[in-house]
């Protein structure tokens, strides 16, 4: 780890005289800049660009990007203004540092949204400049480095969000060891005691397993030079926390888990790989699905490998990746191949076409606030992907999670806004049920079928999302959606007529909590007070799942307070001006099954639907399948404003000509039953 100029300096060594000669400049510029300041572990401030660039160094960025490392916390912390650092050392420069900037505390409103924004800022600089995201990445990286020297609140808090944002980041980036590095510090401070177990358990079996795997390592090099393949093995232990992560998810103890050992062979080609991996089978015996091809079907970050897992020497399992030279480059370093591998030219062609560029790229011209901004790249960018196939067999990528609502608005918004049931590998499945990876995904529609706004409560990608709140905004006058929240007019639809489409005076003293949309703007409108948007209160800062109750304000919209908020009380009128509002994404309703046995029709499923939606019921999931007798044997799951709504659905459905019989299931059974 370099510490000061000449330890820098020695590194440079990739680079030209006269590359070296503009590096080093800017280290002294940085080293200057940065005079008197110092870092909590008491090193001088300096030293941390330098080490950033030396990481950056590592994967051969070009030099405008060792520079860009290097001066990345000028504009932030030094008196260099953006106009002086591009006069000294040019657009590009300038650039990549602005990118990487903080936003200022001075042009946000309080902490989180100065995070968010700043996040914000940086990834749609990333989407015209790849390199913006490498220096951060190395920033974040060394910062995690030196993150012991913070106050114990702080750690874990910067941990996490290295952990929910920084290092899924790296992954969809493709550069695997920076990924794994950065789970396993921020295992390390938010939860120490795994993290030291894990640690001292990997560390007693190391001699034990070196053994064990070099004894393997042999045993695969001997039969590929039997058969004339040219390879090379490489041999591993997980890293902490991919085995944490065993830990959790199987809930076993760290003893129990047996599958933290890895083998990776290395070979010239595609073909190579496949005869390699029948090879691998002939010596153990492969386990049940635990193969993946991703040579077939490369990640979105391009990431091709072939996984199996199987039983060797002495029972153990032993996961096994083959992959050739060429794939290995790319597996580790990802985007960040482009200059380690190829050539030294800014800006790569390649990395334009990740899936995550053009995801963020996407949400570019959305109008959302800048924590929903965050909210959206944490579950829809960072969390991984899917591929499922249409019946006509083309592949579409999807964001884990997704389901069979996303798939239709993304085929086309017309079968989005018109599904009635969709069908997995040829069975019926639950239009909120998460799609699994390379399903076969067919969709079906109904004229009668629309968005409902419970959707918003299963969907995952932000195209549908987007759809479903402009379906709603424009047929449903009684929702106003705005903010991740759905706020209602007062009373049922039962109890009140649709609201006028023009504004109509009151003649009351009592306050009008009729609604109506505006088209062009999602807005509410209380007596005179029109388009009125949502806030959320400053006082109580509710937070997604928190009870909650809005407030129509005089000319500041609805404010969402915490339903035990103080201040409440103390507003004049809020018994008249309060308005029903919920999380989109959390569902206060009741949940009711249904067993049904109809006479055979092609349309049962839209009809049950109907009724279910007459009485303002909403049908989550069902399945139809055709008894012995030639009957259809139905299984429904519904949502209804109140438990005492289920009599009126059931006395609908049941005045359908194809009924025969109806019955309550037990409201809790297994859901395997659907």
């Amino acid at each position: 780890m370099v510490h000061d100029l000449d330890s820098f300096a020695a590194i440079l060594t990739p680079y030209s005289p006269a590359e070296q000669e503009q590096i080093m400049r800017a280290a002294r510029t940085s080293k200057k800049l940065h005079q008197g300041q110092m870092r909590e572990s008491g090193d001088e401030y300096y030293t941390h660009p330098l080490q950033v660039a030396e990481i950056l160094v590592g994967m051969r960025l070009d030099p405008p990007g060792i520079i860009g490392a290097l001066l990345h916390d000028v504009l932030e912390d030094t008196t260099m203004s953006r106009q002086e650092l591009r006069e000294q050392f040019g657009k590009d420069v300038e650039a990549l540092v602005n990118g990487v900037t903080k936003i200022s505390l001075v042009k946000a409103k309080n902490k989180s949204v100065q995070e968010a924004e700043t996040i914000r800022k940086m990834l749609f600089a990333m989407v015209k400049d790849i390199r913006v995201i490498l220096i951060k990445l190395a920033d974040k990286l060394h910062n995690m480095r030196t993150l012991g020297f913070k106050n114990q609140q702080r750690r874990i808090a910067i941990a996490q969000e290295c952990l929910d944002i920084y290092a899924p980041l790296a992954g969809r980036l493709g550069i695997s060891w920076l990924k794994d590095e950065l789970e396993d510090l921020s295992l390390k401070h938010i939860n120490p005691q795994a993290y030291a177990q894990i640690k001292a358990f990997v560390a007693q079996k190391k001699q034990e397993r070196g053994d064990y795997l070099q004894r393997v390592q042999k045993a695969i090099y001997d039969e590929a030079d039997k058969e004339g393949f040219s390879i090379s093995v490489e041999t591993r232990a997980k890293h902490f926390y991919s085995i944490y992560n065993k830990m959790r998810r199987r809930s076993k103890d760290l003893d129990e888990i047996y599958d933290t050992l890895g083998i990776r062979i290395l070979c010239n080609s595609p073909t190579d790989c496949y005869a390699l991996l029948g090879l691998v089978h002939k010596l153990w015996m492969p386990i049940e699905g635990r193969f993946k091809d991703y040579i077939a079907m490369p990640k979105s970050n391009r990431y091709q490998s072939l996984h199996t897992t199987v039983m060797c020497f002495g029972g153990r399992l032993i996961e096994i990746q083959i992959r050739t030279f060429a794939m290995h480059n790319t597996a580790e370093f990802g985007v960040a191949a482009h200059w380690l591998y190829k050539d030294n030219t800014p800006g790569s062609p390649q990395s334009h076409d990740l899936a995550i560029i053009n995801r963020v790229r996407s949400l570019n011209g959305l109008k959302i606030t800048s924590n929903e901004f965050l909210d959206e790249i944490k579950r829809e960018i960072l969390k991984g992907s899917i591929y499922v196939f249409t019946p006509k067999g083309d592949a579409v990528q999807l964001p884990k999670g997704a389901t069979a609502i996303d798939f239709a608005y993304h085929i086309h918004t017309e079968i989005g806004d018109h599904i009635s049931g969709a069908k997995a590998d040829g069975a019926i499945i639950p239009l909120r049920e998460p799609l699994r990876n390379t399903q076969v995904i067919e969709i079906m529609t109904s004229p009668q079928a629309h968005p409902h706004v419970h959707w918003l409560r299963y969907v995952r990608t932000t195209r549908a999302r987007s759809k479903i709140r402009h379906w709603l905004n424009k047929h449903d006058e009684n929702l106003i959606l705005d903010k991740s929240i759905v706020a209602r007019k007062r009373g049922s639809a039962q109890e009140q007529p649709l609201p006028p489409k023009s504004p109509a005076k009151t003649k009351s003293s009592e306050v009008d909590t009729s609604t109506i949309m505006d088209t062009k703007k999602v807005g509410v409108r209380i007596g005179d007070e029109r388009n009125l948007m949502i806030r959320f209160a400053n006082c109580c800062h509710p937070k997604t799942g928190d009870p909650i109750v809005g407030y129509v304000s005089r000319g500041r919209g609805i404010i969402v307070h915490h339903r035990d908020c103080k201040n409440l009380k103390h507003i004049s009128e809020i018994e008249n001006r309060t308005i029903e509002v919920e999380w989109e994404t959390v569902s206060p309703k009741v949940t009711r099954r249904l067993q049904v046995t109809a006479r055979k029709t092609p349309n049962l499923f839209s009809e049950i639907e109907g009724a279910i939606r007459k009485v303002h019921g909403h049908l989550i999931e069902g399945r139809v399948d055709e008894s012995d007798n030639g009957n259809l044997d139905a299984r429904f799951t519904l949502e209804i404003e109140r438990a005492a709504d289920m009599e009126s659905i059931i006395r609908a459905i049941r005045s359908l000509p194809s009924i025969l019989t109806i019955a309550k299931l037990d409201p809790h059974p297994n859901p395997s039953v659907f």
